[in-house]
């Protein structure tokens, strides 16, 4: 009859390794649930099973039924996770921010020309900014990342048509986005002190970011960037 191998010995040193990276998740997992969980019960029932998920690895790992270097990689896989999750929630309430901002603008635009800019520039950028604030609603309603709005399935639906891929009409998508957000951004609009005796001239206006605030411009910018970083990661794939 073989004689059954023998565990290698625990060390002290594996087992606080793996015990302060517990700690960290745990840490980690009280921030996160505080940005982004305002019900007190939920939050701490998530701080609470968090917690019990960190005691179950170390026990694993003392208990030798994990290596220490098994319970150091379930442990950072759940931390990347949870920081995938947070990345996604923020940047899912910037899009519905930035895309109320593009559907103002382009009513803005429909009002300031009287209709003259609204077909080519107004009307896109509202449509554009009601779909943003679609998609990125219901992904941080129904807690994921797969909504496809009526605009963006036009942009996949037309890229068929042309006998392209899907993922091409959502890079089109994309691109039309971002330069609607630009031109929102650095279109002339008239100065709020501007005073009219005939007719406005040069020095009347103004690039519009320079009217929305540093908050506003922030936010629309970090959802160009992410758009851009998205187009990217798609034709990659």
């Amino acid at each position: 009859m073989e004689r059954m191998k023998k565990k290698p010995e625990l060390r002290s040193h594996d087992l606080w390794e793996v015990s302060s990276a517990a700690a960290r998740l745990t840490s980690y997992a009280c921030a996160i649930s505080a940005r982004h969980l305002e019900d007190d019960g939920v939050r701490m029932q998530f701080n609470r099973e968090l917690a019990y998920y960190a005691k179950r690895v170390v026990d694993d790992v003392e208990q030798r039924r994990l290596s220490p270097e098994e319970g150091l990689r379930e442990i950072q896989e759940e931390q990347r996770s949870l920081l995938r999750q947070s990345s996604e929630i923020f940047m899912q309430g910037i899009g519905t921010i930035a895309g109320t901002t593009q559907f103002v603008a382009g009513a803005g635009i429909c009002y300031a020309s009287v209709g003259t800019l609204c077909v080519v520039a107004g009307v896109p950028l509202m449509a554009h900014g009601a779909n943003n604030i679609y998609e990125n609603s219901r992904n941080l309603i129904e807690g994921h990342s797969r909504t496809e709005g009526p605009i963006r399935k036009g942009y996949q639906l037309a890229a068929k048509k042309m006998g392209h891929a899907e993922r091409d009409g959502n890079t089109a998508y994309g691109a039309v986005d971002i330069g609607l957000s630009v031109y929102g951004l650095t279109r002339l609009v008239v100065k709020k002190d501007a005073w009219r005796l005939f007719r406005y001239i040069d020095t009347d206006y103004v690039r519009s970011y320079k009217t929305i605030g540093p908050l506003s411009g922030a936010i629309e910018s970090t959802s160009n960037a992410s758009t851009g970083i998205q187009i990217l990661l798609d034709n990659e794939r």
